[in-house]
């Protein structure tokens, strides 16, 4: 799937770095802080952001992210204090804030979370495919990690409510639990290898999940430059550097 200069889906995961800052001066010295870091696309968490219910905050802030970003592309999120978000969110004020991001024309994925998908997934559809804007569905689990099967069915379940690219990230209380996330992914990937997946296992344990994508099918991992918004989360550098060479030892066992 591409999306701006990238294509989601292929090659190593894609890098993706979340701007968390609370007010506009912060957001900026986040962005200063990437310069030169190694990322391929960034989320906007907006429900950090102090002025989020103010449209004339939320869209000045989207133009200056857009123009520091240049082709970079960009996913917009609100996540709700349901999902480990920071604030609290009417249904109908989650669907404003969203297609008043898809309307700047600036940004190039909006995250809708998997419980909110079948009350306002068409609607959602029709903004943004107005505004060519991929909708990146979510659902995030900081208590534990389900079953395999349940994995599988939810990411199906976003794909099915109209999600281009399926995301869950789940918290594991043994390795176990990281092999269910793993294998969960894997099986999504081979049943759909058309529909870009992320997934992630957070926390130490989960650390693995993080690197791993390129073997599992997972597309895209979080990395953090000047803040973290999961626990777990690599610094980019370093993230960089163990895709690339989990990626070329990838490359190299293909042609033996």
């Amino acid at each position: 799937m591409k999306v701006r200069n990238i294509e989601l889906g292929e090659g190593r995961p894609k890098i993706c770095v979340p701007l968390t800052g609370k007010t506009q001066k912060e957001l900026i010295e986040q962005l200063d802080k990437m310069d030169g870091k190694p990322f391929d696309l960034v989320e906007w968490r907006v429900d950090f952001f102090e002025g989020v219910f103010d449209e004339n905050a939320v869209v000045p802030m989207i133009h200056e992210i857009r123009k520091s970003l240049k082709d970079t592309p960009l996913l917009f999120t609100f996540r709700t204090k349901w999902e480990g978000g920071q604030r609290e969110i009417s249904p109908e004020a989650y669907e404003r804030l969203n297609a008043l991001a898809a309307q700047t024309g600036e940004v190039d994925l909006i995250d809708v979370e998997l419980f909110r998908l079948p009350q306002m997934g068409a609607q959602m559809q029709e903004v943004l495919k107005k505004y060519n804007v991929k909708m990146a569905g979510s659902n995030h689990d900081f208590e534990k990690t389900p079953p395999a099967q349940e994995i599988t069915r939810r990411l199906t379940m976003m794909m099915e409510n109209g999600a281009d690219i399926p995301k869950i990230a789940v918290m594991p209380r043994s390795s176990r639990d990281v092999l269910n996330l793993l294998e969960a992914t894997l099986t999504f990937h081979e049943r759909y290898p058309e529909v870009p997946v992320i997934t992630m296992a957070m926390g130490g344990l989960g650390v693995i999940s993080r690197m791993s994508g390129e073997i599992f099918g997972s597309a895209v991992t979080f990395g953090s430059v000047a803040a973290a918004s999961a626990p777990g989360q690599i610094p980019t550098e370093k993230l960089d550097d163990i895709l690339q060479t989990l990626h070329l030892n990838l490359e190299h066992s293909h042609q033996i």
